[in-house]
């Protein structure tokens, strides 16, 4: 076997070392870029989510105003855009109890699937806790304070 001289020795060496860098530059780059991406979604994300719980109030019965109804759809179709699969199933179910053709409503099957959805949400956006209880139920508070009539 042929020995490699001493000049040629290091020229290779500072040729890996700079491959080296290079690489290590491009792979934290790309995880940086990565990650401010992830962090940017999760942020519009939550964005969506606040906004859709915020538009539920909006479709409380005996609260419900066209204008809620409308905040309530444009909610609803935001997370069309942005939620993983489990959130939008949970939100379909949701959009199938309390749609107004629903021939049996109930009030514990909407706690359950409102439940469920608010979870799948909160999981999306890693919130939920060890110990935390899937079974937990949501609930919404009405204020009591009927809506104005509109002429």
């Amino acid at each position: 076997m042929a020995e490699i001289s001493a000049p040629v020795a290091t020229v290779i060496a500072s040729l890996v070392g700079v491959v080296v860098a290079a690489l290590t530059a491009v792979i934290t780059y790309a995880t940086t870029k990565k990650r401010e991406r992830e962090a940017e979604i999760r942020k519009e994300k939550l964005e969506h989510y606040k906004e859709f719980m915020t538009s539920l109030s909006g479709i409380i019965s005996g609260e419900q105003t066209p204008d809620g109804q409308q905040a309530f759809s444009r909610a609803c179709n935001k997370l069309n855009l942005v939620a993983p699969h489990a959130v939008i199933i949970a939100l379909q179910k949701f959009q199938q109890e309390i749609k107004i053709t629903n021939r049996s409503p109930s009030r514990a099957r909407h706690d359950e699937i409102m439940s469920a959805l608010i979870h799948a949400m909160r999981s999306d956006l890693g919130l939920h806790s060890k110990g935390e209880s899937e079974t937990l139920v949501f609930g919404f508070l009405a204020s009591g304070v009927k809506p104005e009539k509109t002429n």
